[in-house]
């Protein structure tokens, strides 16, 4: 089963004991225009801890399904698991979804924590950093893509295949753009692994929220750090 989460960053400092304060026990209710359909979101399983707050965002949403010749609300319950974190005075925030849904999430959090979003950021990789961590797999790369090409027409590049330790044609595609996208197989875990430089994590080996959750935190935060 293939797992993906996001990693985000709170912009300014916050401490951790009042981000749970916030978090716990919140739950918003709305009733949908069209279903009259009263939608809830919440903040379940609240886990705290010395460095780091867990739990789930619980959100209602409507989405329509057609039955027969008719289409008709349908109410859906989306389960979002979230894990902040401090290191070096920074709070890191990892939402286990889809990009899309990660963001949405983030978004939401930010809500609960400051009133309004933009308070949790993307945490990014810079190039030169996702080129290091790359090239210190060279031997495991399974996928690569290249983004901010130079040459006209082309917005992406990429290599596919198990010889990408190829040197000589991956430093000649990095002289026209710059690594987004990388899917190695991880020393430290022994999954493989995709990550983009804003921060998307998907393991596409067998394994356990927990393991992307270590992977997420001890390998990939590291690099938004340096």
């Amino acid at each position: 089963m293939v797992l993906a989460g996001k990693i985000f960053k709170l912009s300014e400092p916050f401490p951790l004991n009042q981000l749970a304060q916030k978090l716990e026990g919140f739950r918003v209710e709305k009733e949908d225009e069209q279903s009259k359909q009263m939608l809830i979101t919440e903040v379940k399983d609240m886990e705290i801890n010395e460095n780091s707050v867990s739990g789930r965002v619980s959100k209602d949403e409507m989405y329509m399904v057609r039955q027969r010749d008719e289409l008709k609300p349908v109410l859906r319950t989306v389960n979002a698991p979230f894990v902040f974190r401090q290191i070096n005075e920074q709070v890191f925030l990892l939402v286990l979804e889809k990009k899309r849904r990660a963001n949405e999430i983030a978004n939401d959090l930010s809500r609960i924590l400051f009133l309004r979003p933009g308070h949790i950021i993307e945490a990014r990789i810079k190039p030169e950093v996702m080129e290091k961590y790359y090239e210190s797999s060279f031997e495991d790369a399974r996928i690569i893509f290249f983004d901010q090409v130079d040459i006209p027409n082309v917005e992406k590049m990429a290599l596919y295949g198990s010889a990408l330790a190829d040197t000589d044609l991956y430093h000649d595609y990095l002289k026209h753009g710059r690594l987004w996208y990388i899917v190695v197989q991880s020393k430290t875990k022994g999954f493989i692994v995709g990550i983009t430089r804003n921060c998307v994590v998907t393991v596409f080996s067998n394994s356990a929220p927990s393991d992307l959750v270590q992977y997420s935190f001890e390998e990939v935060v590291p690099l938004t750090l340096e």
